[in-house]
């Protein structure tokens, strides 16, 4: 068995200078005087944050933050199918409570999204209030400090298979996930080829789904969709998405054909401000009115800058999903997962599927919906770094005394023994 290895974010010298170098030559494009954020990231805005990622921003106080809060460690994975071993990056944190839920974390964009859910997943209650969790949340391949894949084919199953070795390596025979985005798409793996007799329950804050079309496979829920008129937050949910589809797709489908190409692999890794400009399009527009400061988004991405394969490995995720079998982000080739799975809805998601139609993705045992909260700070797609407090309200309840999933790790359920 592989070697855990302590790990601390330390980037060197050469790269900060090298930075502040393209940081002092960019050149800006024009923009429309009435353009908003129509065509884009206001022009104003990429400005601010360049002149302080200059001049203000630190990044040795914020490496230093992120090495002071989340214990970090690397280790050794043996892939299949010829993929050989890739040392992978981590964030390990157990409970003071010895039989605590061992919970993995998988994000959509980086180790990072687990950040503020960590402290509050691994706090014990002496009382018994709730549950408490030993978190595990890694840096995929191909993102932040783990190794990127080397070949080609690396779809997501290779990443569940790393995720899931990882888990046994640290002891971890019986589990629990949790993840939106890519996270989704790999728990969901996860739990179809580990569900049962390692991974126990999944959770999920992507509210995806497929409508009930078929009344002799799934014939209540037919029934149900048939009959029940979406609500309101579903409606708005509907819109949402179109307008996703019509306005902010592009990204998707250019990393799904040539993320090798202009769009990312070369001018992103060639140029700082070409990276910032294009992922807090993202961070600002897939959020809930969330109120970023400069230094958080800074930070953001300069994980991706800094990151050890450089930001080009983390796009070809897209790629390999789309040209793998399962051709695409939702695919339900091979059928659903049978163990419990609970799902979190929150409004500016990119999508607010029916609960009809979430259940027909899995054996859904708790849902969780946050979209009556409204659409002013309810919480969007980073829900774990948006709504990290009602984010982890409901793995407590799914997984606490009374829930639907408490115990299918251990029968303490993650409890201080009495």
């Amino acid at each position: 068995m592989s070697t855990e290895v302590p790990f601390k974010i330390s980037i060197p010298d050469t790269q900060l200078e090298l930075l502040r170098k393209k940081l002092d030559l960019v050149t800006f494009p024009d923009e429309l005087e009435d353009a908003g954020s129509r065509y884009g990231v206001p022009l104003a805005d990429i400005k601010r944050l360049v002149a302080r990622w200059k001049d203000g921003f630190d990044w040795r106080v914020e490496e230093a933050k992120l090495n002071d809060e989340m214990p970090q460690f690397t280790r050794d994975i043996e892939v299949s199918d010829g993929h050989g071993t890739l040392n992978v990056h981590y964030v390990h944190k157990r409970s003071e409570v010895d039989g605590a839920v061992p919970l993995l974390f998988v994000h959509g964009c980086d180790f990072i999204e687990s950040r503020k859910i960590l402290p509050l997943l691994t706090e014990a209650s002496r009382d018994g209030d709730f549950p408490s969790f030993h978190v595990v949340a890694l840096s995929l391949p191909g993102f932040g400090f783990s190794e990127a894949p080397k070949k080609s084919g690396f779809t997501p199953d290779y990443h569940a298979e790393v995720a899931h070795k990882l888990m046994l390596s640290l002891g971890y025979n019986e589990y629990v996930t949790q993840g939106g985005d890519w996270g989704y798409v790999i728990t969901r793996k996860i739990a179809m080829k580990y569900g049962g007799t390692h991974s126990k329950a999944w959770h999920t804050n992507m509210s995806m789904g497929f409508p009930p079309l078929n009344p002799i496979s799934h014939p209540i829920l037919f029934l149900q969709w048939m009959l029940t008129p979406y609500s309101e937050p579903e409606k708005a949910g509907f819109a949402r998405w179109k307008q996703f589809q019509k306005e902010e797709n592009g990204y998707y489908i250019l990393q799904c054909n040539k993320p090798q190409t202009v769009g990312y692999g070369y001018a992103l890794a060639d140029s700082p401000v070409g990276l910032l400009g294009w992922i807090y399009e993202g961070l600002v527009n897939w959020t809930d009115e969330y109120p970023w400061t400069d230094d958080e988004v800074l930070t953001w991405i300069s994980i991706y800058l800094f990151s050890r394969a450089g930001p080009t490995a983390s796009f070809r995720i897209y790629y390999e999903a789309q040209h793998s079998k399962d051709s695409g982000f939702i695919s339900l080739t091979g059928g659903n997962p049978k163990i419990p799975m609970g799902v979190s809805r929150f409004p500016k998601d990119m999508v607010v599927a029916p609960m009809s139609w979430i259940k027909t993705t899995g054996n859904v045992v708790f849902a969780g919906d946050h979209t009556s909260v409204g659409t002013n700070k309810g919480g969007g797609h980073f829900a774990a770094y948006e709504r990290p407090e009602a984010l982890v309200e409901d793995l407590r309840n799914m997984f606490g005394r009374g829930g639907p999933a408490f115990g299918v790790t251990s029968k303490k359920g993650g409890y201080f023994e009495k």
